[in-house]
């Protein structure tokens, strides 16, 4: 990867509207954090990784907004318990990191802040979409292999 197309994501982050982005190919790691208001510069962290540690796919992560749930008709007070995990972006939602792999959570799957619930994959980059919460998974708003729209819910969570 040449200084040109570092220059190039680093533009194409800053105008996605996402947080920070990580980046692995080959013996290259690249980190992007941006803010969305631009209060402060963005930073770049490029680092080589040694050769045995090298991803074959790239991977980029991007931040969940997790919401309280807010329920749509009076039979849905059940859910108001719920926190709601959105999708930060447009894309196709995968339940698993490639098909030969298991899914990444399952209902009642317990998880913790920082763990992977799905990938979000759009222009061919896969955004691993990491929890801010930690709780039990309740429902899976989504089909697997469906595209999605930026907010919209993925994931019914309980924090308790």
């Amino acid at each position: 990867m040449d200084l040109k197309e570092i220059q190039n994501l680093i533009k194409f982050v800053s105008n996605s509207g996402v947080a920070e982005v990580k980046l692995e190919t080959g013996d290259i790691k690249i980190t992007i954090r941006t803010t969305l208001e631009g209060n402060s510069p963005d930073i770049t962290y490029v680092q080589q990784a040694p050769m045995q540690q090298a991803i074959a796919a790239p991977a980029v992560s991007a931040p969940v907004a997790a919401t309280p749930a807010t329920p749509a008709a009076p039979a849905a007070d059940d859910n108001s318990k719920f926190i709601t995990i959105k999708s930060p972006m447009i894309g196709t939602f995968y339940r698993k990191p490639s098909p030969d792999k298991p899914v990444f959570v399952e209902v009642g799957s317990s998880i913790g802040k920082g763990d992977v619930l799905c990938v979000v994959e759009a222009m061919k980059l896969f955004n691993e979409i990491e929890a801010e919460i930690s709780g039990k998974i309740v429902k899976i708003l989504v089909d697997d292999m469906s595209p999605v729209e930026f907010d919209q819910p993925l994931f019914l969570v309980d924090p308790s």
